[in-house]
């Protein structure tokens, strides 16, 4: 298995538990949900270190220049896809880590703006 290989299994392990922590708060079982809490701590340990949002709004604006400077016009929410991947690009490429959700939330307020 490659390192991101193993990145990878290890987010997908991470949003799960997040995916339980969520269903077991609607539940009323928040000895579960702490659980599940607990799981992901010991998880990130084997992760880069996650951005922080103002890393990863630098790492968005840049990615927004790039396809800026790419297709001579600013990007619209229409080209969000393509501002993923290079977002993506970047952070695979710097060994980082950052969660898809959020990252997408960042880029949507970007281009909408």
């Amino acid at each position: 298995m490659a390192l991101g290989d193993a990145q990878q299994a290890l987010a997908t392990m991470i949003k799960q538990r997040r995916d339980s922590i969520e269903q077991f708060t609607k539940g009323n079982r928040p000895e579960l949900a702490a659980t599940e809490a607990a799981e992901i701590v010991v998880i990130e340990e084997f992760l880069p270190k996650a951005l922080d949002e103002a890393a990863l709004q630098a790492l968005v604006a840049e990615a927004v220049g790039e396809v800026a400077a790419a297709s001579g016009q600013k990007p619209t929410p229409k080209d969000m896809g393509t501002v993923m991947k290079c977002v993506q690009a970047k952070l695979q490429a710097g060994g980082l880590r950052a969660e898809g959700r959020v990252v997408s939330e960042l880029v949507k307020k970007v281009l909408a703006s």
